[in-house]
């Protein structure tokens, strides 16, 4: 009886709930499920898989030029996308800072338009043509009326200049004018021999691009690899590089080259020089051979006249000025003094109000030089191939923007740098050839303005500087400073 009583009291409490009515959804136990259980349940959906071999292709994005202003974030962690500046949701109020908002320009034209507005001799699209105005291009220099229609008839070019007179839109209105913004691939390659000027060309092109829906992206080393390849991936047209950026890119898979139609050289003399002549013969060979060809140079050692006999068909070569020539416009100046004394020169010829770019020879002298100012509290600053590429990114664009007076700098920048707001060049440390000095002193009076370049010479420099003196002529004359006079008259 009492194990009657017993089971009674254990089946009060783990009495089995009676089974629910046919007509109601048997219901999911967060335990293991019965058998009855799994054959109500629904078969798992799965989604319609993607097509594949489509032969469409994904446009590209076109709501506004993205210039892979993504490299400029070159902290971003590898493999996520930092939004660019362009790229960054709109708030309020931002409508008015985008170009399209500012010009009221709308949609980008895409695709060819007809060449019928002149930009002097030359005829441009009506994009391009807006564009050039935007910038205040009024007429061509004397490169670009020379190589523009050439390039724009499919020709390939040579064309030989000083630095200074344009050469990069002279290939820019081709490009502008030649890439189609509808085809998501890579069309047309620029390469340069720094980061600085992979940066200048871009900003340049881009501006000539900015009402053509052209994606362009800049390709160097010392940034982050992830924007540069997800920029590719979202389908640029152009790109502008170093050789060995490239490839690296080439040997990833992520570029591709066989569908270019124009390849640029930009200061051929220059990627000869520092080595990269096997990187710019295998990025040629990654080309197709029906690909157009524009070389640009200050020089056409034998190097380059081989390079021209290998890669291009039947050029047509211009030539602007002489070799190793300074532009017209710069005032050349120099001034003997003891080498103990420069800062004291340097600091009795600075301009406040001006900019200047300030030559030095080698990494450890730049920085000596920008402590001696800051003490003398010179606002200044320093670039070089020693600082992190972060670093000289944003010197450069507060230089650009005129927020920096003074750039004190080593021959990184004696071709890489266009602002055409620098007024004065100083050769703190005399330049050691022709070539140099030459370079250097273009970084004034560009685009048809006047500058002063000013070159200390001291008692080590002679050789050097009877070298530059005896080329340049009388367009080089003596400054006297008065450092010397007092000691003189005393004596």
């Amino acid at each position: 009886m009492a194990l009657h009583m017993f089971g009674n009291l254990i089946s009060r409490f783990f009495k089995t709930p009676p089974a629910p009515p046919a007509s109601e959804p048997v219901p999911l136990s967060t335990g293991t499920r019965s058998a009855a259980t799994e054959a109500v349940r629904e078969p798992r959906r799965r989604r319609p898989p993607r097509a594949t071999g489509s032969s469409e292709q994904r446009p590209p994005r076109q709501a506004e030029q993205r210039t892979a202003a993504l490299v400029d974030a070159p902290d971003a962690p590898s493999g996520k996308r930092r939004r660019s500046r362009g790229g960054r949701g709109r708030r309020k109020g931002d409508e008015a800072t985008t170009p399209e908002a500012t010009l009221g320009t709308g949609a980008p034209t895409l695709g060819p338009s007809p060449r019928e507005l002149s930009f002097g001799p030359v005829l441009v699209s009506e994009p391009v043509k807006r564009a050039l105005d935007h910038m205040r291009y009024e007429s061509p220099t004397p490169i670009q009326e020379l190589v523009i229609d050439p390039l724009l008839n499919g020709e390939d070019v040579v064309g030989q200049a000083q630095t200074g007179t344009g050469k990069t839109a002279g290939f820019g209105i081709p490009i502008a004018e030649l890439v189609d913004a509808r085809e998501a691939f890579v069309q047309a390659i620029v390469l340069v021999p720094t980061r600085e000027l992979a940066r200048q060309v871009t900003d340049e092109v881009t501006e000539i691009c900015r009402y053509r829906g052209t994606m362009l992206v800049p390709v160097y080393g010392g940034a982050r690899l992830g924007p540069q390849i997800s920029a590719l991936q979202d389908g640029a047209q152009v790109v502008v590089g170093t050789p060995g950026r490239v490839i690296d890119l080439l040997d990833r898979g992520v570029l591709r080259l066989d569908k270019v139609r124009l390849v640029v050289l930009d200061e051929a003399d220059q990627m000869l020089d520092i080595g990269f002549l096997p990187d710019v013969r295998r990025i040629l060979r990654s080309t197709p051979r029906s690909r157009q060809t524009a070389l640009f140079t200050a020089t056409i050692p034998t190097m380059i006249k081989r390079l021209i006999y290998s890669y291009l068909r039947d050029p047509r070569t211009f030539r602007v000025g002489e070799e190793a020539e300074p532009v017209e416009q710069v005032t050349q100046r120099y001034c003997e003094v003891a080498s103990r004394d420069k800062l004291t020169a340097l600091l009795k010829v600075l301009d406040e109000d001006e900019q200047t770019l300030v030559f030095r020879r080698t990494q450890d002298d730049v920085d000596w030089l920008v402590r001696m100012l800051e003490r003398r509290r010179v606002k200044a600053a320093a670039i070089h191939g020693g600082l992190p590429q972060g670093e000289r990114n944003a010197v450069m664009q507060r230089f650009r923007s005129g927020a920096l007076k003074l750039l004190v700098s080593t021959n990184l920048t004696s071709r890489g740098i266009d602002v055409p707001t620098v007024a004065n060049v100083i050769n703190y440390d005399i330049p050691e050839s022709v070539e140099e000095y030459v370079h250097r002193i273009g970084r004034t009076a560009r685009m048809g303005r006047e500058g002063t370049a000013l070159t200390f010479v001291s008692e080590w420099d002679l050789d050097f500087f009877d070298a530059i003196k005896a080329h340049v002529g009388d367009d080089l004359q003596p400054l006297e400073l008065g450092l010397y006079t007092l000691q003189e008259t005393s004596a």
